[in-house]
C-alpha cells in the first residue's frame, strides 16, 4: 500500500489513457493525459506548488507573506492548495464575473479573494495585483503566473518528461491547450530535447 505523506505529493505523475472513441483509424493511437486527477483537479496544481516552492528557495517567499496572484480559477485552486498545507495566507484577485462555485472552493481552501470590476476582466485583476505588489512588497509575493519561470519549467521537468517516459519517446505530436502558455513552452521544450 502506498501511502503519500502530503496531499502536495499527489500532484504530478497522472495517467494516460488510450481515446478509442474519436478515432476510427486503427493505425493511429491518440492519448490524453489525465490532469484533472491532480489534487486540486487540474493541470495548474504542477505550476502552483513549483512556483511556490522555487520562490521558497530563492527566499522570496518565506513566513508571514501572503501569496498574491491574479487568477480566473484554476491556477488559484492550485495555490491556494499549496498555501493551505504550507501554511501561508493567500490572496486572489479575479473578476467578479468569475462563478460563485469557483470562489467557495477557493474560499474552502482558505484562500482570501478579492473581486474586480467583470467589465475589466482578468487584465483588471492582474492590474490590481500588480499595484498591491509594488505599495507593499514586505507584505507580498506576487506569483505573476504570467511571467513566472518556474511556470514553464514545472512542465519541463514534470509533464513533458512524464509524456516521453510513458509512451516511451514514440510520440509524433502533442496537443496543448494554451493559456500562459506555460505547458506548452515547458513540454515542448522538453520534448524537442530527445
Amino acid at each position: 500500500m502506498k501511502v503519500c505523506r502530503s496531499v502536495l505529493d499527489l500532484i504530478g505523475s497522472t495517467p494516460l489513457v488510450e481515446i478509442r472513441k474519436l478515432n476510427p483509424n486503427p493505425r493511429v493511437t491518440i492519448l490524453a493525459k489525465l490532469e484533472s486527477l491532480n489534487p486540486g483537479g487540474s493541470v495548474k496544481d504542477r505550476i502552483a506548488l513549483r512556483m511556490i516552492e522555487e520562490a521558497e528557495r530563492r527566499g522570496e517567499l518565506h513566513e508571514g507573506k501572503v501569496i498574491l496572484e491574479a487568477t480566473s480559477g484554476n491556477t488559484g485552486i492550485g495555490l491556494a492548495m499549496v498555501a493551505a498545507v504550507k501554511g501561508y495566507r493567500v490572496l486572489l484577485l479575479m473578476p467578479e464575473s468569475v462563478s460563485l462555485e469557483r470562489r467557495r472552493i477557493l474560499e474552502a481552501y482558505g484562500a482570501e479573494i478579492r473581486l474586480t470590476p467583470a467589465e475589466l476582466g482578468t487584465d483588471g485583476a492582474i492590474e490590481e495585483a500588480y499595484r498591491l505588489a509594488r505599495e507593499e512588497p514586505e507584505k507580498y509575493f506576487l506569483v505573476d503566473q504570467f511571467n513566472n519561470p518556474s511556470n514553464p519549467l514545472a512542465h519541463y521537468l514534470g509533464t513533458g518528461e512524464e509524456i516521453w517516459r510513458q509512451t516511451g519517446g514514440r510520440l509524433d505530436a502533442v496537443v496543448i491547450t494554451m493559456g500562459t502558455t506555460g505547458t506548452l513552452m515547458g513540454v515542448a521544450r522538453r520534448l524537442k530535447e530527445y
